[in-house]
C-alpha cells in the first residue's frame, strides 16, 4: 500500500519534473537532451545480458572508473550500460571511456518507465554507486532476477533517520538489495538496521581511495605550476552558491599577507561560470578564465577553472586545497583527490557525504575545518607562507591515503560472484 501511494505521488510530481528539466536548461542546455531518456526510452539497439552500472554524477563516475576498466581488461565480451543523472555525469563517461561504454540517463522510479528500459536492456547484474535507493527500481530488479549491488555503499545518521521514519515500507525496500560493499562498519551497521540481510553486508572500505589518476596528470602539473610562475597558489574545489562569496573574502584577507596568492577558483557546475565571473568582478579581484586559454600574469589574482576535467591538474599543481559543497549544507565533495597528491585540505562543517573520511583526514593532521573566510584564510595563511608545515600536512594526507587502498580489489571481488561469467 505504501509503495502504491509512493508511485502515486511520482506520478502527480513528474509534469513537476519535466518542467525542472526545462528550467535548469535555461542555464544547462544539456539538460533538455535526451529527456525522452528519463522516461525510459532509450534508443538504438542495446547489448543484453549484462552489467548495468548507475553513477549519479562526476564523482560517482569516477569513483567507479577503476572497477569498469578492470572489467573492460578482464570480461571484454560483458556488455556493460552505465546511466548518470546529471549531463555532467555523462561528459565525464565521455571524457573517460568514449564511445566504448554505452550510456543513457537514468528513467525516473516509475513502473512504466522502468519497464521500458529494462525491456530493452535486459540486464544480468544492476550496480548502484553509493546512496542509490529507488524502491520501484529494486522491486522490478527482484521481479526480473535482475542481481543487485550496491557498491561503496555509505548511510549517514542523517540519511538513515530518514529513511528509519518510513518505518516498514523502508526495511521492505532495502530487503530487495542483494548485496552492498559498504564503506566502514557504522555504514554496515545501518544498512543492517534498515533491513538489509547481515549475511548480504560486506565492509569493503571506500574505492575513493583507490583513485588512479592518469600518468599524464603529474606531466600536466608540472606544465600548470610553471604557467603559474610558481606563485603560492590554493585551488577552491567544487564550490556551490554561497561558497563563492566566502573563497573571495578569504582570498582578499590572504592577499594583506601574501599579496602573490593566487586562487584557483573551481565552481561544481558549468551553468554557475558566467554568474561566479560576475562575482569575482565585483569582489574587486581581477581575474583571468581558464577557458579564454589565457594563464594568470603575475598581477592575476583569481584564475577561474571553467573546464570540464581539468580539476585533478589544478588540484595537484596547487599549494592546498579547500573542498566545496562544506559550507554550503551539501555534504562534501571528495577531498581524497587533492590528498592523493599530496595536497592539504580544509573544508567546512558540512562533510556527512565524506564522514568517515573527512574525520580521518582530521585526526592524522592532513586537513583542517573552517567555518567562514576569517578561518579559511587563517589555515591557508599557515600553509602558504610554510613550507614544511605545509608539506607535512600533505605528506600525512598521502601516508593515510596509500594506508586504505584495496577496497577497489575487494568489490571487485565481490561483483565478480554476481556476474554471469563468474
Amino acid at each position: 500500500m505504501i509503495r502504491s501511494l509512493y508511485t502515486f505521488s511520482l506520478y502527480l510530481l513528474l509534469p513537476f519534473a519535466l518542467l525542472r528539466l526545462l528550467l535548469r536548461s535555461l542555464r544547462a542546455p544539456a539538460y533538455r537532451e535526451r529527456w525522452q531518456e528519463r522516461l525510459g526510452h532509450v534508443p538504438g539497439k542495446l547489448p543484453e545480458g549484462g552489467l548495468w552500472i548507475h553513477a549519479v554524477s562526476v564523482g560517482e563516475v569516477q569513483a567507479i572508473s577503476a572497477l569498469v576498466r578492470f572489467l573492460m581488461q578482464d570480461h571484454p565480451q560483458l556488455p556493460l550500460h552505465i546511466t548518470t543523472t546529471t549531463p555532467t555525469g555523462h561528459a565525464t563517461v565521455q571524457r573517460l571511456f568514449g564511445d566504448q561504454i554505452a550510456h543513457s540517463y537514468m528513467p525516473y522510479d516509475l513502473p512504466r518507465c522502468l519497464d521500458r528500459f529494462l525491456d530493452k536492456l535486459k540486464p544480468a547484474c544492476f550496480l548502484m554507486v553509493e546512496t542509490e535507493i529507488w524502491p520501484n527500481l529494486l522491486v522490478a530488479c527482484r521481479k526480473r532476477g535482475i542481481r543487485t549491488l550496491l557498491a561503496n555503499g555509505r548511510m549517514s545518521e542523517r540519511s538513515a533517520r530518514r529513511y528509519r521514519r518510513a518505518g516498514s515500507f523502508a526495511k521492505e525496500v532495502f530487503a530487495q538489495v542483494d548485496a552492498v560493499a559498504a564503506q566502514s562498519e557504522e555504514d554496515a551497521e545501518r544498512f543492517m538496521r534498515l533491513g538489509v540481510a547481515a549475511d548480504s553486508i560486506k565492509v569493503t572500505g571506500s574505492i575513493k581511495f583507490d583513485l588512479a589518476l592518469p600518468a599524464s596528470v603529474d606531466e600536466q602539473v608540472e606544465v600548470m605550476r610553471r604557467h603559474w610562475s610558481n606563485r603560492p597558489a590554493w585551488v577552491a574545489a567544487s564550490t556551490h552558491e554561497g561558497e563563492d562569496e566566502i573563497m573571495l573574502a578569504a582570498h582578499n584577507l590572504l592577499l594583506r599577507t601574501i599579496p602573490e596568492a593566487l586562487l584557483v577558483l573551481v565552481p561544481r557546475h558549468p551553468e554557475r561560470f558566467e554568474r561566479v565571473t560576475g562575482q569575482v568582478i565585483k569582489s574587486g579581484l581581477n581575474l583571468v578564465r581558464r577557458s579564454s586559454g589565457e594563464f594568470p600574469a603575475g598581477s592575476t589574482q583569481v584564475y577561474l577553472g571553467d573546464t570540464m576535467g581539468e580539476l585533478p591538474v589544478l588540484l595537484g599543481a596547487a599549494d592546498a586545497a579547500f573542498i566545496g559543497g562544506s559550507l554550503a549544507k551539501v555534504g562534501g565533495h571528495n577531498m581524497l583527490e587533492a590528498a592523493a597528491q599530496g595536497v592539504p585540505v580544509c573544508f567546512g562543517p558540512h562533510t556527512f557525504n565524506f564522514a568517515a573520511i573527512s574525520r580521518m583526514l582530521i585526526d592524522c593532521g592532513a586537513a583542517s575545518l573552517v567555518h567562514d573566510a576569517q578561518s579559511l584564510a587563517t589555515v591557508l595563511e599557515a600553509w602558504l607562507s610554510d613550507a614544511s608545515v605545509r608539506s607535512a600536512a600533505g605528506e600525512a594526507g598521502l601516508q593515510m591515503v596509500q594506508r586504505n587502498r584495496g577496497a577497489l580489489d575487494r568489490l571487485y571481488a565481490l561483483l565478480r560472484e554476481m556476474l554471469p561469467q563468474a
